[in-house]
Order: structure tokens, then sequence, then C-alpha cells
């Protein structure tokens, strides 16, 4: 009886939860992952293609090719549009009202080629009809011409991408919201981000671009990031965005507008090329009947009322027997753990952090927030880390963190000292760092730099904390997540590994731990063959401990782009080839350090760094070669190739663990729209995820 009432009651607030959302927005998907044979008659369908536009040698050409397209002999002083053949009502109500407007996502890969020098640029574009203007090509991009332009009645929003400098561009390279107007309201110049629109003919250059409109936030942001190849991987949306905009649609747009891409030549010309598209709108459906309206007005709100009033009082009387049950079973499999460490209450907590003050608040991420806190009877300071019901999957993370910190033992691992549940409430308390993260005082404007001897000692601890958790503990253990941000400092500035969010055990005649839900960590510090395997391994966390290294040597983040390089250990990989690898130590310590030593631990992190998995150092070695005991291994001048499959032990196949993962997929396209925003990272800090 009681499964069947719990069942009732999920299904009636999904209905309504659902009936909900549908009364009021709709949502359209569309994804273009190609435009070869395969997705050219469903292009054509959908999409309305104006002047000479079309679909061609697997692209959008929204400005003629002669190549394809053998009507068209002269390609200046074109323009062209390509627009979806419908419509989307993007917002409701009185043009002064202020309720929520429609959202959307679009993704998009370009490729802009010169032809006869390069012009004009490209845009996506929001219109109120499809029909080009006449007379658009040229600096007016296929969005305006020189009557309509600046009209605030002609309902334009465009994101550009101009590759001609015209007397009011700020360059020839730049990214651009457009209101009304050719003239950009904001324009980004992207030679600052080493992002080239149009590079010579012999290289050609590919370009991801994001657009997220948030509806309820009303701000638009644009984010642009390359990639090597067509077919290469799409890589990470990059955490800012070049452009953010409020910009409420309601008073910018018509009600009802087209979406799609502009573009444009002049005298000079090029090829503007849509390679991929992804989008999805949620929008407000168009209007009922009378008797419809009618009907839905006065008999569903009257339903769904008591409908609802019902499964109000059913869900709570469910929940609260579900939240006795299931504390019930925790507390039984707690207190039943060996060697647990104290159960506090959680009064006492609230209390040591002053009602979870965000004044205390320590940092944020995926699993929750961390605040500082001071126990009142022995007047210690501790970090306690409350779990947010939204992020945890089910109360199987908390257990696992749980479970494995407590049982390790190494003063070079943030010590646990307590727990708490209560009402499904899940704190942990650690013992708090008075000198915060490693990163705080890497990257750290207003402080003196960290000292070599300190970086020295720092990375020297930090090897022996990952040498005790992989060979020295009962089973081993992967981190997953060896950062700089997880990397704590006590009061004398001795390293201690935290957050073990990500970490698990494995069975020792095992070799790797598969995640169900693919690859987590952060960008950087992920081993190349883990986005194949979703497989974390003693090898995957070699690979984020030489990430760290460099770090830690160069003061520059992993993801820093340096003279054209997308990482940081391929700047340093160049260097070395080059005979100036020191060029990479952090320039704020001068002189201040042993060369040799710095020497010895960049080429480290590059051996740590090495794409075949079975060719990193273990931890043993590591240690050794920080103390000078032992030489570094081999390091070639040239970066090698990451293959795949690679040369992997046997067992790291066939002896996987039983929870296993289908190949990872990273294709950024994949748009499904949420008005999430992104973590905030400092301190103490849990999980990021690809």
């Amino acid at each position: 009886m009681r499964a069947a009432t719990a069942t009732t009651v999920r299904t009636v607030v999904i209905f309504l939860c659902f009936f909900s959302a549908a009364a009021k927005f709709k949502t359209f998907k569309q994804s273009y992952h190609t435009f070869n044979k395969s997705l050219e008659d469903l292009a054509n369908s959908e999409l309305k293609f104006e002047n000479h536009a079309k679909v061609s040698q697997e692209a959008l050409q929204v400005t003629p090719d002669t190549a394809n397209n053998p009507t068209v002999f002269n390609l200046q002083n074109q323009s062209g549009r390509v627009m979806f053949r419908r419509s989307f009502k993007l917002w409701d109500g009185d043009v002064g009202s202020n309720s929520e407007v429609a959202s959307f996502n679009t993704s998009f890969l370009v490729n802009i080629y010169p032809q006869n020098g390069t012009a004009e640029g490209l845009a996506f574009l929001i219109a109120p009809t499809i029909t080009i203007p006449d007379n658009s090509y040229g600096q007016y991009l296929g969005l305006t011409n020189a009557t309509t332009d600046n009209q605030t009645t002609n309902g334009i929003v465009a994101v550009e991408l101009d590759t001609y400098k015209q007397p009011f561009d700020i360059d020839n390279n730049h990214i651009g919201l457009n209101i009304h107007s050719i003239r950009s309201v904001v324009s980004k110049p992207l030679t600052p981000e080493n992002i080239t629109l149009v590079p010579d003919a012999s290289t050609p250059a590919f370009h991801n671009i994001w657009i997220h409109y948030n509806g309820v936030e009303k701000i638009i942001r644009v984010y642009i990031a390359d990639q090597p190849q067509k077919t290469s991987p799409t890589p990470p949306m990059p955490e800012t965005p070049i452009i953010e905009y409020n910009l409420d649609l309601r008073k910018t747009v018509n009600r009802d507008s087209y979406l799609g891409f502009a573009a444009s030549t002049g005298t000079e010309t090029e090829l503007n090329c849509v390679l991929q598209w992804n989008i999805t709108v949620e929008y407000l459906p168009g209007p009922k009947s009378p008797v419809m309206a009618i009907v839905l007005g006065v008999g569903i709100p009257v339903v769904v009322g008591l409908v609802a009033l019902g499964a109000y009082l059913g869900y709570r009387l469910y929940k609260k027997r579900m939240a006795i049950r299931s504390q019930s079973n925790i507390l039984s499999r707690l207190r039943t753990l060996p060697g647990m460490p104290k159960e506090y209450r959680f009064r006492e907590l609230k209390k040591a952090t002053n009602n979870f003050d965000e004044k205390r608040r320590l940092g944020q991420g995926g699993y929750g927030v961390v605040y500082r806190g001071v126990l009142p009877e022995d007047n210690v300071e501790v970090a306690v880390k409350w779990f947010s019901r939204e992020s945890l999957k089910g109360e199987d993370d908390f257990l696992a963190e749980l479970t494995i910190i407590n049982r390790l033992r190494h003063k070079h691992l943030v010590r646990l000292l307590g727990w708490c549940h209560k009402n499904g409430k899940l704190l942990l308390v650690y013992e708090y760092m008075q000198k915060g993260s490693l990163d705080m005082h890497l990257f750290t404007e207003t402080a003196e730099p960290l000292s070599w001897t300190l970086r020295r000692k720092i990375l020297a601890d930090v090897a022996s904390a990952l040498h005790y958790l992989h060979y020295e503990y009962d089973q081993k253990v992967v981190h997953r997540d060896i950062k700089a941000s997880n990397i704590m400092l006590d009061a004398d500035f001795n390293a201690r590994v935290g957050d073990f969010g990500l970490a698990r055990a494995i069975d020792n005649e095992k070799t790797s731990y598969a995640e169900a839900e693919g690859v987590l960590g952060t960008v950087g510090y992920i081993a190349p063959e883990c986005f194949h395997t979703g497989k974390a391994t003693q090898q995957s966390d070699i690979y984020a401990f030489g990430a760290l290294l460099i770090e830690v040597v160069s003061g520059q983040r992993p993801g820093t782009k340096v003279n054209g390089f997308q990482f940081m250990v391929d700047y340093v990989w160049s260097l070395y080839r080059e005979g100036r690898i020191l060029d990479a130590v952090d320039k704020r310590i001068a002189d201040d350090y042993d060369k040799d030593e710095a020497q010895r631990f960049l080429l480290l992190g590059l051996a740590c760094s090495h794409p075949v998995a079975s060719e990193r150092p273990k931890t043993h070695t590591i240690v050794q070669i920080l103390s000078g005991s032992t030489a570094v291994p081999h390091v070639p001048p040239f970066k090698p190739s990451f293959v795949w499959p690679a040369m992997m032990p046997i067992d790291d196949l066939s002896l996987a663990t039983s929870i296993d993962t289908s190949p990872l997929s990273i294709n950024q396209y994949e748009t499904d729209w949420s008005p999430m925003s992104r973590e905030n990272f400092s301190g103490y800090t849990d999980r990021s995820m690809i």
C-alpha cells in the first residue's frame, strides 16, 4: 500500500510539473552535426535560403562560392541568409511588462575562408522576417541596409564575427553584439584571445561559438574557442563569456521572430561556412481557440488545485516516511564502519559556523559548500563541508568520501575530525588549514609570491601523499582530482591533499575505476586516455600531478594559453626542445631559485604528462626525483603523439571493475538548455565535470 501510494504521489507531482511547464513554454530542438548528404534534405526542408545561400560541400554556404554555384560568378558585394522557415514566439504580454521571455541556446562551428582578401563577416541573427533587405552587402552583413540601419523598429539582434574594419569598428578581427544596427553595442577584439577569424589561406581555422540567452535573467552570454581541425573533438566551452550583456528581447525584437544566419562580402571576399549547428529554443505556444481558452481557464485551475492539494498532502506524508527510513538506514551504516570519527550534532556545527554565515564560506563546488567554524567546547577551528541535496547522487557520494578518508592516515592528507547526518543534512568536519589552498598563493596579486623553498616542499609533500594512496594504504586509492585548489596548506605551509569527493578505492588486483556518468575532474589535469576509457587509474593521477608540478614551478594554470599553445604543458615542451626550459619558471621569483632543481622539476612534469600512460613514472620514482636521489627519465624533445588504443597493461582492460561506462562523448554541441549558473571554485573546492 505504501509503495502504491508513493508511486501515485510521484506520478501526480511529475504530471503537475510537466503540465505547468508545458502550458507556459514549448521546446524546439534541432541538431545538424553535419551538412553532408544524410542531413542535406532535412536542412533544405527546415531552412530557407536567401539570395545565393545554399547547402554545399557539407556546410551552410551563407554567401556564394563559384565552385559550387555556377550561376554566380562575382563573389564581391554579396549577401545571404539561412533562416528557419518557422517563427518562434519569444515573448508575451505588453512591451512594458516584466514577465518572463523565451530562452535559447545555440552552438555552431564556422570556417571563414579568404578568397580575395577578407570581408565582411558572418552573424547569428534574430529578425522579424526571413527576407533579406536589398543592398545589404558589404558593411551591412545581410542584416540591414542604408535605409533601415539603426531604426529601432527593425527588430534585429545579431552576434557578428567581423573580419573587415569599417570606420566604426574596433579592428578587423572581433566579435560583437548588434541591436538594430551594424554598429555593435559591445565589441571584443579576438587577437588578445589568440583567435584569428580568417588566417591565411594555407591555414584554415575553425571556430566554435556558443550563445546562451536566459529569459529569466534577461542576459545574453557569448563564448568562443578554436579547434585545430574540422574533425577534431569539440573543445570545452570557456568558463568566462567573451560577451555578457543585459538584453530584454521583449523590448528589442518582434514577438514572433525568425532565427538563423546572415553574412556578406564587400570589395574583398571570403567564404562564410557553418559546418555544424545545434539549437534549443524554449518558446511560448501560439494562441488557443476561444472555447478551449474558456475550458482551460476555468476548468483546469479547479481540477489542478484539487489534485495539487491532495498530491501535496500525500507527498509530505511520503517524504516524511522516506526521510525517517533513510536516516535510520544511513545512520546504521555509518555507525558500523570501523574506526569512525566523532559524530557531531547538527546544532553544534550550526553554532560553530554562526548559523552557516556567508562570511565564513571558504569555497563552493559541485558537492556543496565549505564553511569555517570554531568548535566551542575545544575552541578548535574546523572546516565544515555541507553536502547539497541537489548535487548529491543519493547518499553514496557522502558515504564514499567518508568511508575512504576515515581510514586514511598520513601527515600530508587533510584529517577528518567527524561527521553529522540529521534530517537529510549531510556534513563532514575537517581540520582547518590556516593558509588556505595552494592556488590562492600561486595566483594572488596582493601577497608575496611563494618562495622556491616552499614550492619544493609543497611538491614533495603532495608526492608523498600520492605515493601513500597508490601503494602504502591497504587498498589502491585513486584521488581523481589532484589540482592546486585541492592542496591545502597549514600554518607552516605543510601541504595536505584534500577533497576526496571523487576518490575511489580499487581492489588490489584491479587497475582502474570506471564512473557511470563519465569522466570527472578538471580540464588541464585530465589524462588523455580518460576521454576514451572513462576510467581513472594511478597513471591518470600521475598525469594530474605533472600538470600541478608545472603549475607550481611556472605560476601558470594548466589551461593557460601561451604563444599559441592551448595548454601550458605544450608550451613547456616547446621551450625544452629549444633549450630554454628555464624560461617557464615563474617570473615573480626572479633568479631566487635553484636552476638545477627547476630544470629537474619541469622535466619531471613533462615525464608525468607523457601521452602514453605506461611511460609515466610511478610515485616512488617521483619522490626520489624530487629529492634529487634519482635522475629524471629521458624526455623526448618532441611531445609524443597520443594514439588510441595505446599500449596499455592487459589487466587494465580485462580486469576492469564491474562498474563500466559507454565510450565518452565530449561533443559540446549537445545543447540541452539549462539556466544553471556556473560554480565558483576557490579554497576548499569540490568537483568539476566534463
